[in-house]
């Protein structure tokens, strides 16, 4: 490739040019060039699923070598600056500023990582970009170092910034201790916040300014509590006439007007009716199950972040909604115990919507093993990844070595949704019955 640029004299791509190509690498394309880039990639992955079903001896191809019909990819309402959460990094930039707050680009096996400010990126919003360039004058300002590698010290780490479509902004800081004490803590923790609602990032009107200990790459609330330093705890989220309460930590689907689009469909999927029961795996701040509580009997749902729970709660009661209950703890220990000693005789449909690690094992078999669950809607993020083996667990025959005792699914209707313009990324929405 070095050579070919060369011999043809092409200049070095810029950095911001080399970010949005790593971040999102169909930008340059037309929007209805980057939905067919996807739907091939979606007919790909269902190739795949169809060639591993037939070695397991299941089904028969459907037209095109598919394991089911593939519809188009449903575009996104939204194209440019959809996110409604972006991670900013803590970085060295490319004029080697060991404080530049970015996204990166480079990998850490190849000690190559550059931090490049994201101002220029489509999908982010103007608005993630101000707090993240008051959060990087903030740093700058602080002689308190960067925390680039844990074990060499430093201080000053991720930036996310979460907005809802009312306006409302969230900023959630992580911050590594080290040997820091309480007092010196609290000094930072002022500091941080006096900048924020008096100093120059008082520009980004914060709804709510969260501070958290960190000593991991990823903490949940549990492991070290998120610390209000300014404003409210919630921000608050409109969807499908609906009106839904974020925690720090809660799982939202990225694209809210995208959300709307790929829960409607959801709904019709179902095939819901008056007297259905809907299992919501998965679901975090119970956007899914209170969208479509109106269509259904009762509405149960699971997610293992209590917070995102607490949230669901909220939600359901806020917005007069009786018929949902939900139940916080990992699936694979909740889902068993629920499902073993279900006789209930309505129909019963599940949604899960997991994250890219997939369905544990104990999960999918809870579901096939309990047989009032007849049909089932898979949304993944990451179809060709975890989900896949998810895919094959649903559909093998029954085998009781695995005490997968129940009937197998089937694979009967595939609908990508763009939730991520710009990107090669889609969620794909896959129907089984059985």
């Amino acid at each position: 490739k070095k050579k070919a640029r060369e011999s043809c004299s092409l200049p070095e791509p810029s950095w911001e040019e080399r970010l949005a190509n790593a971040v999102t690498p169909l930008w340059r394309l037309p929007y209805q060039e980057q939905l067919q880039v996807k739907y091939e990639s979606q007919r790909k992955i269902l190739q795949t699923l169809a060639s591993r079903l037939e070695e397991l001896g299941i089904g028969a191809q459907k037209p095109g070598g598919l394991c089911c019909p593939l519809q188009p990819v449903v575009p996104s309402p939204t194209i440019n600056g959809y996110r409604n959460k972006s991670t900013f990094s803590v970085n060295r930039g490319p004029d080697g500023n060991p404080k530049t707050v970015g996204l990166y680009v480079g990998t850490g096996r190849e000690r190559n990582i550059v931090c490049v400010k994201a101002n220029h990126m489509q999908n982010i919003p103007s608005k993630h970009n101000q707090v993240a360039q008051c959060y990087e004058e903030f740093i700058c300002r602080s002689p308190l170092d960067s925390c680039i590698l844990f074990h060499e010290g430093g201080h000053w780490r991720e930036l996310v910034v979460r907005t809802t479509s009312g306006g409302h902004t969230m900023a959630i800081i992580t911050f590594h201790p080290q040997q820091l004490g309480q007092e010196a803590l609290a000094t930072q923790k002022a500091l941080l916040k006096e900048f924020f609602t008096c100093g120059p990032g008082a520009v980004c009107a914060l709804t709510s300014l969260y501070f958290q200990e960190s000593t991991m790459t990823r903490c949940s609330h549990e492991q070290s509590p998120y610390q209000l330093l300014h404003g409210a705890p919630h921000i608050f989220e409109e969807l499908l006439g609906l009106k839904f309460r974020i925690s720090p930590d809660a799982f939202f689907q990225v694209n809210t007007a995208g959300a709307e689009v790929l829960y409607q469909a959801v709904g019709e999927l179902c095939q819901a009716t008056g007297d259905t029961v809907l299992l919501d795996i998965c679901c975090g701040t119970g956007t899914i199950g209170l969208s479509l509580a109106h269509r259904v009997s009762k509405v149960i749902g699971v997610e293992v972040v209590e917070k995102a729970i607490e949230d669901a709660e909220w939600n359901a009661a806020f917005n007069g909604i009786s018929n949902c209950e939900f139940h916080s703890g990992k699936a694979e220990a909740v889902l068993p115990q629920l499902l073993a000693s279900w006789e209930d005789a309505r129909p019963l449909v599940a949604v899960v919507n997991p994250s890219r690690a997939g369905l544990h094992y104990r999960v999918v078999r809870a579901i096939r093993n309990c047989r009032s669950i007849r049909r089932l809607l898979y949304i993944s993020c990451k179809p060709e990844g975890e989900a896949m083996r998810n895919f094959l667990e649903l559909c093998c025959p029954p085998d009781p070595r695995k005490k997968l005792a129940g009937e197998p699914f089937a694979p009967v209707l595939a609908i990508p949704f763009d939730m991520f313009p710009h990107t090669v990324h889609c969620e794909l929405v896959l129907l089984f019955t059985r």
